[in-house]
Parts: structure tokens; sequence; C-alpha cells
């Protein structure tokens, strides 16, 4: 096979991931996993018998329509209608996918061509870095830091360049749960009319938000010919394993990713895309129960981690928090994850993986709080061990 290596080199280095190993460890060690962002639990019954019912009636068990079936296609566009005013024709502007996950890949890799850069708020989602780097488009990262997180909108104009061709923007943002204000997104939305960028937003906690309020850049003025904005079921629902995600879009824009997508999965999870149709319409009262949930949760675990000696940065959004461990003594977020599982039997991400600039990210370590009240105080015992 000669000297060449096997992977290709835009690949070098993006090995197994460290929601793989963390998770691998979760396991060997038996330790609590508030590593990878998983609910411990299902979400609503009604939804998971509406899944069942399809297998049974046949729906879906056989391939679906490319676009994804026309039911969900509707109840995706009757959900961007009803919680952010944004109309979208359900037949040619929405594309249903094997999760947000294939979503961005296939926009990545429709909408990019080698030598195009993308800026995207770093830390960033591992699969962005992947993606971009096999359309051999080049990265730039504007860089959230602590303790605020928030975005140098000065920097961003700076960063743009005339091979500027998108902006990759993750509001609420996992991990650090920044959730992007209505004036930050103005200028963001400012900044890519002036220029003519595509923007991608990955929407995928937009029900998982607290206190603040989560604003589409597909909503101000003219963004939405120029957004491909996308989200998925596995979050807002607790159905992680199903993988229905979708992307709402112009026409132009919903047909470039849709030719990209077509030779990804070409389809997938046919009776769930009948399930997520019925969890779509779920009244209001579901996703207050949800974000209350979830908050008491995260006020949960943030308090137990400051007992423990973390510094804590409180997220608006997401079920990640983010904490420091400096105050530990600690330096090292990948060594001091690594040997977390021994110490006192919790697993944790560090976050310095998700970052180019890893300095930045070094002594940064997430947790999830999707889990169990149990599970959670549990973990937080644990940690007191520290």
């Amino acid at each position: 096979m000669g000297t060449r290596p096997l992977l290709n080199r835009r690949l070098a280095g993006m090995g197994t991931t460290i929601f793989a190993e963390m998770s691998a460890l979760a396991t060997a060690t038996g330790s609590i996993n508030l590593g990878q962002g998983f609910p411990d639990t299902d979400g609503p019954e009604e939804v998971r018998e509406a899944a069942v019912r399809a297998l049974r009636e046949g729906r879906g068990n056989q391939y679906p329509p490319g676009p994804g079936v026309p039911e969900l296609r509707q109840a995706i566009a009757e959900h961007q209608q009803r919680f952010y005013g944004l109309t979208y024709d359900p037949d040619t502007e929405v594309l249903v996918t094997a999760g947000a996950t294939e979503a961005i890949a296939a926009a990545l890799l429709a909408l990019l061509e080698p030598g195009d850069e993308v800026i995207a708020l770093e830390p960033f989602y591992d699969s962005y870095a992947a993606c971009i780097a096999m359309a051999g488009a080049t990265r730039v990262p504007l860089t959230l830091r602590a303790p605020s997180f928030r975005p140098d909108l000065d920097e961003l104009r700076a960063l743009i360049t005339p091979h500027t061709r998108l902006l990759l923007l993750n509001t609420p943002h996992n991990p650090t749960g920044t959730v992007l204000t209505a004036d930050e997104l103005a200028t963001i939305a400012a900044l890519a009319v002036e220029h003519d960028l595509l923007v991608i937003a990955d929407e995928v906690y937009e029900h998982l938000v607290f206190g603040a309020a989560h604003h589409p850049i597909a909503a101000l003025p003219g963004m939405r010919e120029r957004t491909v904005s996308i989200s998925s079921a596995g979050k807002t629902f607790s159905f992680t394993g199903w993988k229905v995600g979708w992307v709402t879009a112009a026409p132009a824009l919903v047909s470039a990713v849709r030719t990209a997508k077509q030779y990804l999965t070409y389809v997938s999870a046919g009776p769930f895309q009948y399930a997520v149709t019925e969890a779509l319409g779920l009244p209001d009262e579901y996703f207050d129960t949800l974000r209350a949930d979830l908050l008491r949760k995260r006020d949960l675990l943030a308090e137990g981690l400051s007992e423990a000696g973390f510094r804590v940065f409180s997220p608006e959004g997401t079920y990640f928090i983010t904490t420091d461990i400096t105050p530990l003594g600690e330096k090292d977020g990948i060594e001091f994850c690594r040997a977390l599982p021994e110490r006192c039997g919790v697993v944790a991400i560090p976050n310095a993986v998700f970052y180019d600039n890893t300095d930045a990210g070094r002594s940064l370590v997430r947790f999830t709080f999707c889990k169990r009240d149990d599970v959670l105080a549990e973990a937080v015992a644990r940690l007191r061990r520290l």
C-alpha cells in the first residue's frame, strides 16, 4: 500500500472522538457519564407510541421520500411559524435529515469549495471541523472567552476576508451555553449582508433556554435568502437515537443541501419521522415544562460543582455546564478528565478538544445535566471527593 497514509490527510488528527473515548471510559470504570449529551430517560410516551403505531401500520418501513415525509415537512413549517413567525413552504423550503449532524455535513459539503473560509464560534462542536475539512475549506475561529463567552463582534468584522464564504453559528451554543442576543444577531446579520455571506445556523438547542430568548437569525432583514437554519428532534424531545433533523431555507439553498444529502444517507428514520410529526405539535405546556425541568437540573448540578471547588459558568441555554478546574489546582482539562473516572467515578468532557486556540480552553471542562435527579445527586456527591 506504499507509504501514503490511509486516512485522507484532511481528516488527519480526527480519529476516535472524545465522546467515544470518554463514554468507553465510563463503561469500563462504571462511572456516571456526565460527558456525552444524551438523556437517561426517554421523551414523551405519546411520541414513543406514535413511532410504534407507524411501525405497525407500515408507515415509513420502506424508503420515505427523499426530502422527508410530507406530514413532517408540514409540521416543521408549522413549528417555524408557531414559534418565530417564519413562513416556509414545506415542499420547497424544508428538508428532513439524519439528525442535525447530517444537516450540518450536507450544508457544508454543498456550499463550500476548496479555498473558502468559514468563520465559526469557538469552541465548536467537533463535527464542524471535520466537515469543513472534508469540503477542503478553512475554519477561522471566533473565540468565545471566559467568563462571559460573548462574541467580540469587532473581531468578527476583522476576520472577514475576500475568501470568507459563510458564517457558522451555533445558538444556543454548545458547550458554553451562550445564547446570542437580538443585538448581537443584528450586527452579525448586517455583516453577512454587507459582505454577501451565507449563514448556517445550528439551532438544535432552540427550546432549551433559561431566561434568555432564542432568536433565529433567519428572521432578520436580508437573512432569509442567505441562511440555512438547522434543528432536530433529539434534544427537544429526548429521543437522540432516532436521528431526525431538518433544514429550513430558501428553495435554492435547500436544493443545494439536498443534492449533497442524497449521497450521504439518502433517507433515514422512516417511522420516526411520523412520530416527530406528532411531537412538533405538542402543546406549549410541554416546552415550558421541559425548560423548567432542565433549569432545576442545571441549578442542582451547578451548586454541586461549585461546592466541589469548580468555577462554574452558568449557561443560558443547552444542557451543558462549562467549568474551570484551576481552583482545584488543576491546569489541563484533558488530563483531568482522563483521570476523573478513577478519582471519583464521574466522566466529563474537556473543552480543549473543541478549540483550535487550545490555550483558551485548556482548563475548561464540560458536564451535562440532562440526567435523572438521583444520578445528578450521586455525581455531585462523588465530585465532592475532589
